[in-house]
Formats: C-alpha cells, structure tokens, sequence
C-alpha cells in the first residue's frame, strides 16, 4: 500500500472511529464475524443475535448470509469494515491484508484473532478463544466437549483396514492441476475421514505435473462443490490426460463435498468426517 494512501486510510479510520475503552467482552453487541468457522462458531455458542456483519465465506448458518458482506477476508477494505460500526471483531488467523489490520487497530476496535489448524485440538481451541471473546466461556466449554466427543465418534467409526489414497483438487483450471500437500485442511480431512494424501513431499496448495499425479495414483479425487471459477465437472476429470488413467477416475470415484463443511473445522467437522468417510467407501465399491 503506498504511504499517502495509508496514511489517508489511518485518518479515515480515526475520524470513523468512536471513542471507547477495550469493551467488556459480556457487553459486546455489535460484533463483525470474519472467517467461516467462526461465523459458524458464534451461531452454534447462541450468539448469533450479536453479529452485525461477516465476510463472504461466513455462509452458513442460513441467517448469517443476510447479514452485510464485508469482502474477501483476505482482501478487507478497512471502510467497509468501518461502515458497520464493529465494537468487536473477530477473525480467523490470515485475515487482512496486514495494512488494513493496521487501519482497524488504529481505530482502536478491539480484534481477537481466532488461531487455525486442523485436527479435534485446534477446534477446540477456536471454540474456547471465541466464547472467551464474547464472555460465554462455560457455553464454549459446553460447546467444545459436544464437538469433541462427537468427532471422537465420527472419525473411530471412519477407520478402514486400507486407507484409500486420496488426491485433493483444489483446481483445474485451464487443465492444470492445484493439488492439496502438507499442512492443509484438505489433507486434514482426508485423515480424519479415515483417508491418506496421495500427494506427498510438498506443503500446502501447489500445481502438481501429469506425472506426479499418475504416480500418487488415487483411488479418490476429493474437490469442493461450487468452487468457483476453479470448478471442474467430472467430465473434465475424467477427460483429463493424467486424471483420467487414475485408479479413481477408472472407478469414477470422484467425490464433492460443500467447502466450508470440508474445510471449515468447526462445530460441522464431525459431519463433514462422517459424510467423507461414507463417501470413501461408496467411491470404492
């Protein structure tokens, strides 16, 4: 961001912004919800009346998509955050860029940063640090242990003798394939869902070439449902020159799940393993 932009944007937010202590978190009332899981988060703890705002990726629950969209959460413009007067924010880890995270804490609005990852730890975690943001630890604890337990269930009875192989396409676009590595909630999934990663040596989202693809021979190709520009049928799959000669695609064992219930890690997560892990054994026979 150039400096006199910045600096215009500082003062905007400063001439925006109310004065106020840091607000006592069981007196929040108006509160910006940035993150799908932790939209998702708040609605499931009973708080959702307090949400005045959320970002484009907060879809679910059905409600939270008539409250006001506020942008990408990566893309933020500090005015369209501003505009719903927050006096909380809450945001998953990456949310900005960074120089609009500098804006809103110029403004001095209070922002907790709600840490990602992807197993049963790290839901638990969002969970916690979201109930102790809006002041409702016991609900939060509550909360956390129904999650917890039903995951626990979720994924002992998603075990199979012969884990499938599993390759996630993030993207086809233009017949090139973005696949899922290391360290991502793709790959997280697929584990909890009683799977493995057919793509290994790499970390998070990477093009990957024809032969690194026919090599990892899948016996399961997981995309997201309505992914956007990056969508691909199963016609483009199973047309493709290296997908196509894969175990999964010769057994069209292709499976879509909705992203955010795949890749949220929320309350949702038990049923997003339990309908993967259905999935998995129905793709293979």
């Amino acid at each position: 961001m150039a400096p006199g932009l910045k600096a215009t944007l500082l003062a905007v937010a400063m001439a925006l912004a109310w004065p106020c202590a840091q607000a006592k978190a069981e007196e929040v009332e108006r509160v910006l919800s940035l993150g799908g899981a932790v939209t998702e988060i708040i609605y499931a703890l009973g708080e959702g009346d307090r949400v005045v705002a959320r970002d484009t990726t907060s879809t679910f629950p059905a409600e939270a998509r008539d409250l006001p969209d506020v942008g990408y959460v990566r893309s933020l413009s500090p005015e369209g955050v501003l505009s719903v007067a927050p006096d909380l924010i809450v945001a998953t880890d990456g949310s900005g860029p960074a120089e609009a995270i500098e804006v809103l804490q110029a403004a001095e609005i209070p922002l907790v940063t709600v840490p990602e990852g992807y197993d049963a730890a790290a839901i638990r975690l969002k969970i916690e640090t979201i109930a102790e943001a809006l002041g409702v630890p016991e609900q939060g604890a509550t909360l956390a242990d129904r999650v917890e337990a039903d995951l626990t269930d979720a994924i002992e009875a998603a075990r199979m003798d012969t884990p499938p192989r599993v390759l996630f396409i993030l993207s086809l676009q233009g017949g090139r394939i973005m696949a899922a590595g290391a360290g991502t909630g793709a790959q997280g999934i697929i584990e909890l869902a009683g799977g493995v990663n057919a793509m290994q040596g790499f970390e998070g989202y990477r093009q990957v070439s024809e032969e690194a693809v026919l090599l990892a021979a899948p016996d399961v190709i997981l995309m997201m449902e309505g992914a956007g520009d990056h969508a691909a049928d199963r016609r483009d799959v199973l047309d493709h020159p290296a997908l196509g000669q894969t175990p999964a695609a010769r057994a069209d064992a292709i499976v879509r799940q909705p992203g955010l219930l795949l890749l949220g890690f929320g309350p949702r997560t038990p049923e997003a393993v339990r309908a993967l892990s259905g999935a998995f054994q129905a793709a293979r026979g």
